[in-house]
């Protein structure tokens, strides 16, 4: 006998809720896959804590998305620093040196948490955002430990709740702890790359890459950028002196004197030797005198402690120069050389008219 026709009608809709299932399956698995190839395709650490809060927010519809970020030592931070982002530009993520006291649920997360959201226990992870009801608690894991935490947070009570499966969110969260460990990884060997291992400064190589930048922008905005040169005067006599162990001693005591009269949007570098470089950006040629001014009485004010019962005075020869790229100025690489042998050319004149002054170009 035949199928009746009640029968036939059944077998159509049951057909067609297991193809509705299975496309709505396949929209979930492909929308998965676009965000881990979203973590996968960053190429620098800061672009991938903007995809890790920006774009998963956007790609799972979201009112609010962080991260806790564990940093005790403040290294990511210096990471980002040293490729030329500014930390406190990461809005949402949340550098901390203990995840225990952000969140009840962060001190042993080993899965994701999902539930309502409640601002005693997630207004740390959410903070300014209000409104919200539930709430993704989603771990990175290291070598079972927890090193960064996802947060993700909806006005929707039913979005994210004790029942729902949270395969998909382990998922993204192991790829984004690898995608993240990478990064990071990256990070250290391009800092390795373009540091100097015994001041901690930056180096020639970087100085000349961020001088470029920093020239495209002063193009931009019709601003001066200024370059300071410093040299240690007679450095040759403490290492003949003293052996080469005691001049590192002055060239890191040197570097932390000078770096502590300078700002955070400056660049410094150990261009070589016992000479070092600053980029001062929005700096007219006065302005930058009189901060090498300050770093040369910084030095010459009180003595320095090199050994046990070595104590030396020391002094600086410092060149300023500064430059105002034209809007039409094409060869940023030659301006950022004219303005470095500019700089160069004053510290010869400051040594020989005597050491221990700063002589300024014109700028």
């Amino acid at each position: 006998m035949g199928e009746s026709p009640m029968g036939i009608v059944e077998l159509k809709q049951h057909l067609k809720e297991l193809t509705d299932q299975a496309a709505h399956n396949d929209g979930i698995l492909k929308r998965a896959q676009a965000r881990e190839l979203l973590l996968l395709r960053a190429d620098s650490l800061g672009s991938l804590l903007r995809v890790l809060v920006e774009g998963l927010r956007e790609s799972h519809s979201l009112e609010a998305t962080g991260v806790v970020m564990l940093d005790p030592h403040h290294e990511i931070r210096h990471l980002l620093a040293a490729n030329g982002e500014r930390p406190e530009d990461f809005k949402q993520i949340l550098f901390v040196d203990s995840l225990t006291g952000q969140a009840p649920q962060l001190s042993a997360l080993r899965r994701p948490w999902l539930g309502a959201y409640a601002m005693a226990e997630h207004g740390l992870l959410f903070p300014g955002v209000g409104h919200l009801k539930s709430v993704a608690l989603v771990p990175l894991l290291r070598k079972d430990k927890a090193t960064a935490v996802l947060c993700f947070g909806s006005t929707e009570t039913g979005r994210f709740t004790r029942h729902h499966g949270t395969d998909f969110l382990a998922h993204l969260g192991a790829v984004a702890a690898v995608c993240l460990e990478n990064a990071i990884n990256r990070a250290r060997l391009l800092r390795a790359g373009i540091t100097d291992f015994l001041t901690g400064w930056h180096n020639r190589r970087y100085l000349q890459q961020r001088l470029k930048e920093e020239l495209a922008r002063a193009q931009r905005h019709a601003a001066s950028i200024s370059c300071l040169m410093i040299d240690i005067d007679h450095f040759k006599n403490i290492n003949d002196g003293y052996g080469h162990l005691i001049g590192d001693n002055a060239l890191k005591e040197v570097a932390l004197r000078v770096e502590s009269q300078i700002r955070s949007m400056d660049t410094a570098a150990r261009f070589g030797g016992d000479e070092f470089a600053i980029i001062l950006p929005e700096a007219s040629v006065a302005a930058a005198a009189t901060l090498a001014e300050r770093i040369r009485d910084n030095i010459a004010a009180r003595p320095f402690v090199l050994a046990e019962q070595i104590t030396r005075h020391l002094s600086v020869s410092i060149g300023v120069a500064a430059v105002s790229p034209g809007r039409h100025e094409t060869d940023l690489k030659a301006l950022a050389d004219r303005l470095l042998a500019d700089a160069d050319a004053a510290l010869y004149r400051a040594k020989a008219l005597g050491r221990n002054r700063v002589q300024a170009g014109t700028g």
